[in-house]
């Protein structure tokens, strides 16, 4: 194994575990899917599950959802279609969007817009009747989303995590260490870490960072971590640092994804991968 520059030995250990001791992690539920298409389909058929048997129990439910990876909410559509489960008492909140520089939401006919594709993927798939409340973090009432997760309790949130070890738009903040701060954050605006422009301009706009909107608004760890279950989703090839340092390395601040481990019940999905060892390979 190479040396890794910069970081600390507890994140060099973690970054070289292998396949195997990840496999006998002992928490969470870590579940591994072929490729990308095989976890889209998990992932609707998760949400199904989750919704439908929320649904029986309470008779309402309420969801953190990221956008990506792309291709789960039309399948969960036509489950919900052809299984006839309305989703008219059920809250997504969409966890996060993309901002103009005037801090207002980017159109949703934007192709990167969150919202826009929460709209054209499920809400429009499904009858009028049959849809669910749609919530989006808003720049100008920063508090609805706290307070609506304040008055019903939140059942789930589903995310990935991104390069820099983000939830959400959660980025690391520099000198930023305290995992109690940290994870009291609440929704709010947030400038993107370049990072995280960077990576997203990789998969989303074929590399055009300029491309990338600078500023965005998302829920905040206090929000996602509140569910009462929490749903990890990674497909990308770069996440296999991602989830060693999520799930191995010392919990900070630093790499925001390590706060799950503080969660009582969370489980992680992932392609084959994801799993592989995070070393070099000139291509």
């Amino acid at each position: 194994m190479g040396e890794y520059q910069g970081i600390d030995d507890g994140t060099q250990a973690a970054l070289r575990t292998d396949e195997q001791v990840l496999r006998a992690f002992d928490r969470p539920a870590l579940s591994v899917h072929n490729d990308a298409d095989a976890l889209c389909l998990a992932m609707a058929e998760r949400l199904f599950t989750d919704i439908r048997d929320c649904l029986r129990e309470k008779g309402r439910c309420s969801l953190i959802v990221p956008v990506g990876p792309v291709g789960q909410y039309q399948l969960l559509a036509e489950r919900c279609a052809k299984e006839s489960l309305s989703l008219s008492e059920v809250t997504f909140i969409v966890m996060d969007e993309y901002l103009q520089g005037d801090n207002s939401w980017i159109s949703e006919h934007d192709p990167l817009s969150f919202r826009g594709h929460m709209q054209r993927n499920l809400m429009e798939q499904l009858p009028e009747a049959m849809r669910p409340r749609l919530l989006v973090p808003d720049p100008h009432a920063l508090d609805a989303i706290p307070r609506f997760i304040e008055a019903n309790r939140l059942d789930f949130t589903y995310a990935g995590i991104g390069i820099t070890g983000h939830l959400a738009f959660n980025d690391p903040m520099e000198g930023v260490n305290d995992a109690d701060w940290f994870a009291a954050l609440p929704t709010r605006i947030v400038h993107l870490c370049e990072k995280t422009r960077l990576i997203n301009s990789v998969t989303a706009a074929r590399g055009n960072i300029q491309r990338i909107p600078a500023m965005a608004v998302t829920v905040g760890m206090k929000e996602i971590l509140s569910a009462r279950k929490l749903r990890i989703w990674m497909n990308r090839q770069w996440q296999s640092a991602a989830i060693r340092r999520m799930l191995l390395a010392p919990e900070t601040a630093a790499f925001p994804a390590s706060l799950v481990r503080r969660h009582a019940e969370f489980s992680v999905d992932v392609t084959a991968e994801v799993l592989a060892a995070p070393e070099p390979g000139l291509r």
